[in-house]
């Protein structure tokens, strides 16, 4: 009888290990879709700070979505996307550049993260402009981590 549950009790032992370490699994995965997804938006904001449309383009995945100024725009490649050049109608605002002010994961998954944020826009004497919230929807595809999609009330 104590042989039977010293027996059983190891089989438990093992079990709660094996749960324990797939939990710990899945737990590094969505940190590291959370920080892959960070690092993404960090590149978002500084090429779209740069400038350069095809900086810009390749922090995205496509088809890409972006839900603002009370319409739906999506560019299917990369090619699409880049072919737009956004920067002179910003800066005929007064806008000079942007940054995060928040940003928040809300949901989580090993593919896709989405990200409530805060972005402020500054004028060429940092003077700040306009505050907007977001939500970007970061996934990896074929390996690579992109911004999906995007909804703002920015114009």
């Amino acid at each position: 009888m104590i042989k039977m549950r010293s027996k059983l009790f190891r089989l438990y032992c093992f079990l709660l290990l094996l749960v324990s370490s797939s939990n710990i699994a899945s737990v590094d995965v969505k940190e590291i879709a959370v920080n892959e997804s960070m690092n993404v938006l960090n590149s978002f904001m500084d090429t779209f700070n740069s400038r350069d449309m095809q900086s810009w383009s390749q922090t995205l995945n496509y088809p890409h979505v972006r839900l603002a100024g009370g319409k739906v725009t999506v560019w299917n490649t990369q090619e699409e996307y880049a072919a737009e050049d956004i920067f002179e109608r910003l800066a005929s605002t007064g806008w000079h550049r942007s940054e995060w002010l928040s940003r928040e994961v809300i949901l989580v998954s090993e593919d896709k993260v989405h990200i409530s944020t805060v972005f402020q826009r500054y004028d060429k004497d940092n003077k700040p402009m306009k505050k907007y919230q977001s939500l970007y929807i970061v996934t990896k595809q074929n390996g690579e981590w992109g911004v999906q999609a995007r909804s703002s009330l920015a114009p």
